[in-house]
């Protein structure tokens, strides 16, 4: 088994380079000439995914994770609504985790109803009380590895005994961990969804999706897909290839970072609370050590004082861009009531335990010495 660093740069690659070319070129053709295909998700043709950019990704994103199979769409939530539309269907029943993207948990509390689809929602941390929640329709449990904005880190091997005991899909948005931190199927999970427009691109310039799984999952959400059409464009799908080959040189990076902006911040008189799985003052920082080869690119922390007083730490930084996201070169910081929680009614924020003044900093590969100094002058009185 090789490295997953050779495995980002060489793995699924083809094997005969088009004239020499040590990239692989953009295909920019929305068809392809006819060889023979059997079935219609066969034919070349860009809506249906499987142009050589496409094959390469999939072949690619399917070694990192340990799966059989994998598939790339136009966005995560392309990734989240088709798998959840393929995998359930009307009078079906879903527990989900409390603490989800925002953008998931708009879509399950407003969307999934007209689906016909039932939705629950359960704490993590809390194994005893998910059998209660259970219903002869529930097919499926869906997690993060590390929830957005707080950082929890669920109990996620519980989740997957849970769902062996009561044959349910496993899901698990990968997205804040990343393949380098952790691989979700080496303990059980039957599939894991990316936005890869996060980490596995790692240079904020594009939207793209990823779902990993069997062999007969890929192929159920690939025939769903080709009919929702959210297909990656093949420029898109080139620039996330080249993302891709730096994956685990910037998560290392995004690691050792954060962690030390982690105990910078928790040391700081201006800071009332850090949340960083990777800070031994974490809850479940035994659980995210044992899991997890790194605790990721993303931080949060609430300063003392108020709303106003989180708005100026924003407004003076210097190397932080306030804008949404995460997973990028460049440092972003946000207020998440403002972007990723937006959609949230305020009994919902108040129920994920999110704040007014809660500051997410998604960290880059900077060096953090700089960012220290940054975040020490923008907190000074």
């Amino acid at each position: 088994m090789r490295n997953m660093a050779t495995d980002v740069i060489h793995a699924g690659e083809v094997d005969i380079r088009f004239s020499g070319a040590v990239v692989l070129p953009i295909f920019q053709s929305a068809t392809f000439e006819y060889g023979g295909a059997g079935s219609y998700h066969d034919l070349k043709y860009i809506r249906l995914n499987n142009t050589p950019n496409h094959e390469v990704l999939h072949k690619k994103l399917a070694v990192l994770e340990g799966g059989e199979a994998a598939l790339v769409t136009a966005s995560g939530m392309a990734a989240v609504t088709t798998l959840l539309l393929t995998v359930l269907r009307n009078g079906d029943h879903l527990l989900a985790q409390n603490c989800l993207y925002g953008g998931t948990v708009t879509f399950l509390t407003n969307d999934a109803v007209d689906f016909g689809i039932d939705v629950d929602f359960f704490a993590g941390n809390d194994p005893d009380s998910w059998e209660a929640l259970l219903r002869p329709q529930t097919r499926a449990i869906y997690v993060e590895p590390m929830s957005n904005p707080l950082l929890e880190v669920a109990d996620l091997e519980a989740v997957v005994a849970f769902a062996k005991k009561h044959k349910l899909l496993a899901i698990i948005d990968n997205t804040f961990a990343s393949p380098v931190n952790f691989r979700p199927l080496d303990i059980g999970f039957d599939v894991v969804l990316h936005s890869c427009t996060k980490y596995l691109n790692g240079h904020s310039d594009i939207v793209a999706g990823g779902i990993v799984g069997s062999k007969e999952i890929i192929e159920r959400v690939t025939h769903r897909l080709n009919h929702l059409g959210a297909s990656l464009d093949p420029h898109a799908c080139f620039l996330l290839h080249r993302g891709m080959k730096t994956l685990v040189l910037r998560v290392r990076q995004q690691n050792e970072n954060a962690l030390r902006l982690a105990h910078f911040l928790q040391a700081h008189p201006r800071v009332e609370t850090v949340y960083y799985p990777g800070l031994e003052t974490h809850p479940q920082f035994a659980r995210a050590s044992r899991l997890f080869g790194g605790c990721g690119g993303v931080l949060s922390f609430e300063v003392k004082g108020n709303v106003a007083d989180a708005d100026r730490v924003l407004s003076r930084l210097k190397l932080s861009v306030v804008a949404p996201s995460l997973g990028g070169v460049e440092t972003l910081i946000t207020r998440p009531v403002q972007t990723s929680h937006s959609g949230l009614t305020p009994e919902q924020k108040k129920m994920a335990g999110i704040s007014d003044k809660l500051i997410r900093v998604a960290v880059g590969i900077e060096d953090g010495d700089d960012l220290c100094e940054d975040f020490d002058q923008a907190l000074k009185d």
